[in-house]
């Protein structure tokens, strides 16, 4: 209970920091959550427990270097009030993860050609779950577009260098407008991808010209959502590495779900314990599952750092709880959203 409360306050202080922050003049938003928007991804590299946002990606902490950390506490503000589904011509090339410059906050700082931006590792021709964020709710339609093969990841992002692969409109969503709920859908990736590429999701309101914009950086790798380049630690490829370091081989740990609080509606609290069964100690540990229900989290996890998105969860231990010795345990839990999961998922649990 102790742990909920402190959890619960945490969420209040970060939901009220990002309120007091929010532009007044446009009531809709929202960015891509998975594959995470540079946005997005950036404001849950930095986010501390006590509400401040502290990058620990360089690509991030440039950016709130040449910006400050406000655009960043209305990540889901990449917006134009005169949007009107208009694109080339409307957003000059070099500014599209910005919304071009006429939005209620200074987003240019997230057009910054890099290769250390928050990744997501996928599978070209796969099918995923792509969520967007519904902070406030509107109808319209959301067209998804991949950067072409041969495009020049060196240099600015252009229209040209975009191709449309799919669009849906109206697409259910997770829970109420607000939080970390999100619209959702189910997408086939294109097939012949490799490498790194750019995803960028335009949302189109039909009830006004408010158009939403966001920037997806990901890699065709044979990645099934993990994300590099968040958190401590968090190791993000260079434009010329060849890829993320593979998951730690199966260590004598296991890892055990449980439903803790399911009062809410379109919500609930879950805790997962964390076993060293093996003889000797263990430093360091990572427990994935996936989702089939379009589950999602409200905010962090505690006792955990959250490093592959839902669908394809995972979670590594935090600096203090990673070393257990044999027969030892830690928890780690999580405000979640949708509905519980039935059956439970199946949990595995690595160590390095």
């Amino acid at each position: 209970m102790r742990l909920f409360k402190s959890a619960a306050i945490t969420a209040v202080l970060v939901l009220i920091t990002s309120l007091l922050m929010a532009p007044t003049s446009a009531q809709a938003h929202g960015v891509s959550m998975f594959p995470g928007s540079r946005t997005f991804l950036c404001w849950q590299d930095g986010l501390r427990d006590n509400g401040q946002i502290i990058p620990y990606n360089p690509a991030c902490a440039s950016a709130v270097n040449q910006s400050g950390a406000t655009p960043l506490y209305n990540w889901f503000a990449v917006l134009r009030s005169d949007g009107a589904g208009r694109t080339t011509g409307f957003i000059p090339d070099g500014q599209l993860c910005s919304g071009g410059t006429g939005g209620p906050y200074d987003f240019s700082a997230y057009n910054a050609v890099r290769g250390d931006w928050p990744l997501t590792h996928l599978t070209s021709g796969a099918n995923i779950q792509m969520r967007h964020s519904n902070w406030a709710e509107h109808p319209g339609k959301f067209n998804y577009y991949v950067t072409k093969n041969g495009w020049n990841a060196n240099g600015a992002l252009k229209w040209s260098d975009l191709e449309l692969f799919g669009s849906v409109t109206d697409p259910p969503k997770s829970g109420g407008a607000g939080g970390l709920n999100y619209y959702y859908w189910n997408a086939q990736l294109p097939s012949g991808k490799s490498g790194k590429h750019i995803i960028f999701t335009h949302w189109i309101r039909s009830d006004s010209n408010e158009n939403f914009y966001s920037c997806s950086d990901v890699t065709f790798d044979g990645g099934n959502g993990q994300v590099t380049g968040v958190g401590p630690g968090g190791s993000t490829p260079g434009p010329t590495d060849p890829g993320p370091s593979p998951d730690p081989t199966p260590g004598a740990c296991t890892a055990t779900w449980k439903a803790t609080n399911t009062g809410w509606a379109g919500h609930f609290q879950g805790e997962v314990t964390v076993k060293n069964t093996g003889t000797s100690s263990i430093n360091g540990w990572t427990v994935k599952w996936t989702y089939s229900g379009g589950q999602g989290f409200d905010g962090a996890p505690w006792n955990g750092v959250l490093t592959g998105q839902a669908p394809n969860v995972a979670v590594k231990n935090q600096t203090y709880n990673g070393q257990l010795a044999a027969n030892a345990s830690t928890t780690f839990g999580f405000n979640a959203t949708g509905s519980v999961p039935s059956p439970a998922p199946t949990l595995t649990c690595s160590s390095p």
